[in-house]
């Protein structure tokens, strides 16, 4: 890759910048029920919301000591050298910055239908999406994904579970597959949802970036602790590529939100709030499975906070209906025009949920 300098980056970046940055709508709160977004509806740690509140007096200070400490957490967390940790919510970024940094006409391959904020990133500089469909089972198609590999492919993107079907692949397959792809091209692991499944040690790939691949991993505090409006995350890089986005400024002091720092770290410390998140959303994803299975519907595993089935008549009718009774749901994912994907709320909000969705499959 060539190696942009600061003024290149800044230019490239403000002239995408319309394109990476979505609009938002001011709102008032209202009673719906949103089960669209994949977000934590028990909300952020009880120790993150003391960190906030005492560090409130500190909002005329820029961030300081707290991204040391933020990052010797993640150290010990990760076992990961602190050179390799680039700090934020970097992957529409990341996915402009390696674009850029090859030149026009690299690859981006990524498992179809799927999220898309790092591959949606790179057609400003000239990068190519290439989209893999899932398998059978709505998993990534790691032999497909293989197969597509090439001399242009600049990227891998992985999300494990999978948004949207919340699927997981066997972790000790996923790792050596991961690990096999890695000598071909950069494997970008994003791993948002992986914190719902009980045995996410042994799911989780960091180890080889720690051990040297070329694998980066992706982590944010949006969904599993319940912190998306602070929007803090960090990804674990290759020590070179970590070199070069820092070298640029990404994950610097004046991007970062202290309190999203000090909320962050909290968070990583209240090991019984984790454990509590993880049980309740557990019960009530088997609840919808249940729900599924009682009715015969086609649903995929899902490992994440959020489910997805198919519910035989097209996205928009399906959305439509549930947005009639106040309940709002995930965008459409084509080519699944039929498949539904409802984020865990609530118990109550679970229940109207799937006593709408029960009224309109009658």
């Amino acid at each position: 890759m060539m190696d942009l300098n600061r003024r290149e980056w800044l230019s490239i970046a403000t002239a995408a910048s319309g394109a990476l940055l979505p609009s938002t709508a001011a709102g008032k709160p209202s009673d719906r029920i949103r089960l669209s977004l994949n977000e934590n509806p028990y909300g952020p740690s009880p120790q993150a919301l003391a960190a906030v509140k005492a560090d409130l007096s500190g909002l005329c200070r820029y961030s300081g000591d707290e991204i040391g400490q933020f990052k010797q957490a993640i150290v010990a967390r990760e076992n990961i050298a602190p050179q390799q940790i680039v700090l934020g919510e970097i992957l529409d970024v990341l996915g402009l910055y390696l674009s850029a940094a090859g030149g026009p006409g690299g690859e981006f391959i990524y498992s179809e239908p799927g999220y898309g904020a790092l591959v949606d990133a790179v057609a400003p500089t000239g990068g190519k999406v290439v989209g893999v469909p899932l398998d059978h089972r709505l998993q990534n198609d790691l032999d497909a994904i293989a197969r597509r590999v090439n001399a242009n492919t600049r990227v891998i993107y992985l999300v494990n579970p999978h948004n949207p079907s919340g699927t997981v692949s066997d972790p000790a397959e996923f790792i050596a597959r991961v690990h096999d792809l890695s000598r071909r091209t950069l494997v970008i692991v994003d791993e948002a949802y992986l914190e719902f499944t009980p045995d996410f040690a042994a799911r989780t790939v960091v180890g080889l970036t720690r051990a040297g691949a070329n694998v980066a991993v992706f982590r944010t505090f949006s969904k599993f602790y319940g912190l998306a409006s602070l929007a803090i995350g960090y990804t674990l890089a290759p020590a070179p590529l970590a070199a070069s986005l820092q070298k640029l400024g990404i994950g610097a002091f004046y991007d970062l939100n202290r309190l999203s720092l000090v909320a962050a770290r909290a968070s990583l410390n209240d090991t019984d709030y984790a454990a509590t998140v993880r049980t309740k959303v557990a019960a009530e994803r088997e609840a919808w499975h249940d729900f599924f299975r009682a009715r015969g519907l086609r649903f995929a595993d899902s490992h994440g906070n959020f489910v997805f089935f198919d519910a035989g008549r097209p996205h928009q009718a399906v959305a439509a209906a549930l947005s009639a009774r106040g309940i709002d749901i995930g965008r459409a994912y084509p080519p699944l025009d039929t498949w539904v994907r409802i984020s865990i709320g609530l118990p109550e909000e679970n229940a109207a949920a799937r006593a709408a969705v029960a009224a309109l499959l009658r």
